[in-house]
């Protein structure tokens, strides 16, 4: 059987190209493609070969990627994969268009529906230089939403991410998805039972994750907060915060495993459609404070793993980090429930149920 692994672009290194990344090793004799690639800026790929689409020859590309959006519905439909007999895609956006040989079949890991189409308010929010030009971007929008519901038809199944993906796929795309949630490298993750007195919170820093609510309150604390990432909030972020909390900047992964090992516990303030932070916190040991919406309802155990807090308000964080405060927790149980729910091997074991079965409805993979 022939593999195609297709990825919206390799331009980054978050979460998706985490997941990517992983399907890369899990299949190493799959032919990968992606619109674009920047080899110094995402997953590492070894010398494996990347074929990538016409996008890749314009100038300039691969840094402004966002901007490239209109023509990467095209630049995926233009790639020829008739040899291919399953195609996974990994996508947020536009990979799920490649197109198949009738015979064949796509199975989609889908991050998320193509959220600047279908969450544009918040999308426009975050990249605030492109109000000026919102009646445009809606124009260009409208049509767009057009073509992604109709190339949303393409995949055979949907693997979402999270029960919220999940929905939201069956919602507007009108496809059923199953629900696998998705791993981390547990032995990346350093475990240990003593922690130090400090709060961590590790994320991008952009407004929808929320870190002005995790300064508030611990200013109003006093407690000590290490925030390590960058981003163009951080300015404005240092401006409003107290001595007592600290920013780290970009930290090197083998600093960011000592930390996640030793805090008190992880804050998580962002609505997110899954996220990895809070599991890398448990694989370490490490409890989890975070908004109770959204991915974490699936990877987090309130009272055993983390604590909720209800409304992305200070006073509400305050709240969870006072009952956090009060608990006694078994930081091997935390370790144990993410090595066994999140780990490289159970995902797997899920997927690949997925594949055979997905595959052996269809005559040609006999």
């Amino acid at each position: 059987m022939k593999i195609a692994l297709v990825h919206d672009y390799l331009t980054q290194r978050g979460g998706a190209e985490r997941v990517f990344e992983l399907l890369c090793k899990r299949y190493p004799e799959a032919d990968i493609f992606t619109s674009l690639y920047d080899r110094q800026q995402t997953i590492d790929l070894g010398d494996r070969i990347v074929n990538t689409t016409f996008l890749q020859s314009i100038p300039g590309a691969a840094k402004y990627f966002r901007l490239m959006a209109p023509f990467y519905f095209p630049a995926f439909r233009a790639l020829d994969l008739q040899d291919y007999d399953l195609i996974i895609s990994s996508s947020t956006s536009f990979a799920k268009a490649v197109r198949k040989k009738p015979k064949a079949r796509h199975i989609c890991f889908c991050h998320n529906v193509t959220r600047f189409l279908w969450d544009t308010e918040t999308y426009l929010r975050e990249y605030g230089d492109y109000r000026y030009f919102a009646p445009l971007i809606e124009q260009i929008f409208d049509v767009m939403r057009k073509v992604d519901l109709t190339y949303a038809q393409e995949p055979d199944l949907y693997i979402a991410n999270s029960t919220v993906v999940g929905r939201r796929i069956e919602k507007i795309y009108k496809k059923k998805a199953i629900v696998i949630n998705y791993p981390i490298d547990t032995k990346k993750f350093v475990y240990s039972d003593i922690k130090d007195e400090y709060y961590l919170a590790s994320a991008r820093m952009i407004s929808y994750k929320r870190l002005d609510i995790v300064v508030e309150a611990f200013n109003w604390l006093g407690w000590r907060l290490l925030i390590s990432g960058d981003g163009p909030e951080q300015g404005r972020l240092k401006s409003k915060a107290l001595n007592n909390i600290e920013f780290l900047g970009h930290v090197p992964d083998a600093r960011r495993t000592q930390l996640f090992s030793r805090a008190t516990s992880v804050i998580v303030a962002a609505l997110e459609d899954y996220g990895l932070v809070p599991v890398e916190a448990n694989a370490s040991g490490t409890p989890v404070i975070a908004y109770g919406a959204g991915g974490v309802l699936d990877t987090q155990v309130p009272g055993k793993t983390g604590v909720f807090f209800k409304r992305q308000t200070p006073e509400s964080l305050q709240t969870a980090l006072l009952e956090a405060r009060e608990i006694n927790w078994d930081y091997a149980d935390i370790r144990n429930h993410a090595v066994t729910h999140f780990s490289e091997e159970a995902f797997f074991n899920q997927v690949e149920q997925v594949i055979d079965q997905t595959c052996s409805l269809h005559p040609s993979f006999i």
